[in-house]
């Protein structure tokens, strides 16, 4: 084990429970809590805080879109890194504020990992956090907050990333993840052949034990143990968002939680003095994306980007699947799980259980930084048990950017090496697609479709379809009527034929 091998050192977790707003904490105020104890959770306290060379802060939901998430008025930091270092007595060299996507933790320990070998960092502190529902609870209660921060030096801001929907995408109401993952649940739903009653259900068996999970979780935000029948059965408190999913199988993001995490090198812990028994090793790491807009997918129902990147981060660490002990796949709704599942070829109730925290929806989907709560879950699970290995998959946008993390407190052997990642994207990059038009006319099928929800009526139907004659697939919006909608429900619409028509740039699907 060489000197320049990377470490995480320190981990923690931050839930803050507040019901009253003016007392909670801003997100900025959450993540330096996060930090304060991965500090701590060092053994060597406050005194390293001094050491940080570098201090990463995943990027906010309210600044990951081009519209503010949750509008408020309540200001914002303006330069988050500085402001959590401030908070906890540091003065990094690197101040970065990392894109958005639900990928980017574990992306950004991979990077860091690559850095300390190099020599260009020496302690690194990555933190994120949320404090979404004390701005909800703000907003009704027409309570005015101050989360205006700004601070001096320098800043990274890498902004939001890559655009993962077209202007016509948007157009047709595939704007955010919600309205996403439903499309490719039915996709899911019929490459496996089942029916809707058959395929809730499955949903249902699939995320129950993950609500167990949550419920033993105290840093969980909805930890209630729930059935399968019970997450299946639309109701008024579980009622639907998109089709196929009601609300208890989303990502929950209405959350105050916070994440952190510590690295640095195997001599740098030594010369600081932080025990051995605290070092954790990041055996095995890789990235890769999707092509990125849903419309130019392979298929809609896998993932080849997770089955690559996981492989070459298995190859990496030198381990199978039959090798990992503790499993966290990113579970923002149950298409991520099983997607990740079937790529991995990993079976849907694999008894070492699919999650270490109990999921987003149950145990809270913090932004962008869920990922950071299962490594800093992982990371005394593996301390307690050395010869243990953890698989931590991240995901972000719409199945669009995954990042593969494999640990384990058992000492690398040898020289920290990672492999580009060029190949393996050059090779999805390559994998051909359907033909897209974005002004179909005539004959068509249905590949995949949902119907989105307002607080209680169904309001508007989204279609994924190929043209018979040429097998060309575009996005179509259907009747928005009631008695359509809850008919596409109701029937297998999967089976649908019908027609498309083009004008003033919108598609319109009717099934015959």
């Amino acid at each position: 084990m060489l000197d320049s091998t990377p470490i995480l050192v320190g981990a923690s977790q931050f839930t803050d429970r507040q019901a009253n707003p003016e007392l909670a904490h801003s997100p900025m105020s959450v993540a330096a809590e996060a930090a304060k104890a991965a500090l701590a959770d060092t053994g060597i306290g406050h005194k390293l805080a001094a050491e940080i060379d570098t201090l990463a802060v995943i990027r906010i939901f309210s600044d990951s879109y081009k519209k503010p998430r949750v509008a408020t008025s309540f200001g914002r930091a303006e330069n988050p890194p500085r402001a959590v270092a401030r908070k906890i007595g540091a003065n990094p060299t690197n101040a970065i504020y990392s894109n958005a996507g639900g990928n980017t933790p574990q992306k950004l320990i991979n990077e860091m990992a690559q850095r300390i070998v190099s020599g260009d960092v020496s302690v690194a502190l990555l933190a994120g956090s949320e404090a979404i529902r004390t701005a909800q609870l703000a907003l009704r209660s027409n309570v005015e907050l101050n989360w205006h921060e700004e601070d001096a030096g320098s800043q990274e801001d890498r902004g939001i990333g890559e655009p993962l929907a077209s202007a016509h995408e948007i157009a047709h109401g595939l704007i955010a993840p919600i309205h996403a993952y439903p499309l490719f649940e039915n996709a899911i739903r019929k490459d496996k052949g089942r029916s809707v009653e058959e395929h809730m259900l499955a949903m249902g068996e699939l995320f129950s034990p993950f609500t167990d999970v949550a419920a033993d979780n105290p840093f969980s935000f909805y930890g209630t143990r729930r059935s399968a029948t019970e997450l299946a059965s639309v109701t008024k408190e579980n009622r639907f968002i998109c089709f196929p999913y009601p609300k208890f199988m989303n990502s929950r993001d209405a959350v105050n939680q916070g994440a952190a995490v510590v690295m640095t090198s195997v001599g740098k812990a030594k010369q600081l003095g932080i025990d051995p028994c605290k070092w954790v090793f990041l055996h095995g790491c890789s990235e890769a994306k999707e092509k990125l807009l849903v419309s130019d997918r392979v298929n809609l129902h896998s993932s080849p980007a997770i089955a690559a990147n996981s492989q070459q981060a298995f190859e990496m660490a030198g381990k199978t699947l039959e090798d990992i002990d503790l499993i966290d796949i990113y579970s923002c709704f149950p298409s991520a799980v099983e997607v990740a599942c079937d790529a991995l070829g990993l079976s849907y109730t694999d008894p070492r259980g699919l999650t270490l925290t109990g999921g987003l929806p149950f145990f809270g989907g913090p932004g962008n930084n869920y990922s950071m709560h299962a490594i800093a879950t992982a990371m005394p699970l593996l301390r307690a048990d050395p010869q243990q290995y953890a698989l931590i998959t991240a995901n972000g946008g719409r199945l669009s950017k995954h990042a593969t993390g494999i640990y384990s407190a058992t000492p690398l052997r040898g020289e920290w090496q990672s492999e580009s990642n060029a190949k393996i994207q050059a090779q999805i990059n390559a994998m051909p697609s359907p033909g897209f038009i974005e002004a179909p006319s005539g004959a068509a099928k249905v590949e995949t479709y949902t119907v989105c929800f307002d607080k209680a009526n169904p309001v508007s139907g989204i279609v994924i379809g190929r043209l018979v004659e040429t097998d060309q697939r575009f996005i179509a919006n259907t009747a928005s009527d009631e008695q359509t909608l809850r008919k596409m429900m109701q029937d297998d619409f999967l089976t649908s034929s019908g027609t498309v028509v083009s004008g003033g740039g919108m598609n319109t699907f009717t099934a015959t």
